[in-house]
């Protein structure tokens, strides 16, 4: 038996735009399914229901629209936190998701050792990438 811990984006109506985004930044494998395939009509019946992304890393990512007939509830109140000692990885992973984004800290040594960074992509979401020093 195994579990799975994973964050699950809400998106307005670009779940598809972002999904697509994340997986340029970490690459993997997205499943996707609309509302549509579940029945859903109209303009809603497009929209994402759920979208997956599994990565070559072991990440899981999920996403969903907010069709009409549901409440928008945006992200808030927590971040996604990305941290180990595989510099290379990580420092790429930060300049993918810097594109578009809002950079809070950039990404450079910290007075703990480390390098850190927090951003708010394109998106709307947080990202934390800490990369852990090799000494």
């Amino acid at each position: 038996m195994s579990q799975t811990l994973c964050p699950y984006l809400s998106f307005g109506t670009n779940t598809a735009e972002a999904m697509t985004f994340y997986q340029s930044v970490f690459g993997g494998v997205m499943m996707s399914n609309t509302f549509g395939e579940f029945g859903t009509e109209g303009p809603d019946g497009a929209l994402v229901m759920h979208a997956q992304l599994e990565t070559d890393a072991g990440f899981t990512l999920m996403g969903a629209d907010t069709p009409s007939f549901m409440e928008r509830k945006p992200q808030g109140g927590f971040v996604v936190s990305l941290s180990g000692d595989e510099a290379e990885a990580l420092k790429g992973y930060w300049e993918k998701l810097s594109d578009g984004a809002t950079v809070t800290t950039p990404l450079e040594k910290q007075m703990w050792g480390d390098e850190y960074g927090s951003l708010t992509d394109k998106f709307g979401v947080e990202w934390l990438i800490n990369v852990a020093s090799s000494s």
